[in-house]
């Protein structure tokens, strides 16, 4: 269930607002961080944006292996166990 947690804050002379420390913090938005703004009609929607680090962790998980194919198409599936199983998949 989505959770709404509205506050009220104004905007500075140089147009800033303040995101309030525990929406920051259960957000896990530090400083530095970059976030998207987003404006439909009459609302502004503001999200945080994957780190570097996080996209790094993402790029972790997927498997790397080098494949040979021959001109045939054939490859070794006992070389490239992952390839074989993502061709199984498809």
């Amino acid at each position: 269930m989505l959770k709404h947690n509205t506050i009220t804050a104004k905007m500075s002379s140089k147009g800033q607002i303040v995101i309030p420390a525990d929406i920051r913090k259960k957000l896990n938005i530090n400083n530095g961080d970059t976030v998207s703004i987003t404006q439909n009609n009459d609302e502004v929607l503001i999200k945080k944006m994957p780190s570097s680090l996080s996209w790094d962790n993402l790029i972790n998980d997927i498997p790397n292996e080098k494949v040979d194919i021959d001109k045939n198409g054939n490859y070794d599936p006992k070389k490239s166990p992952n390839f074989n199983n993502w061709m199984k998949e498809r």
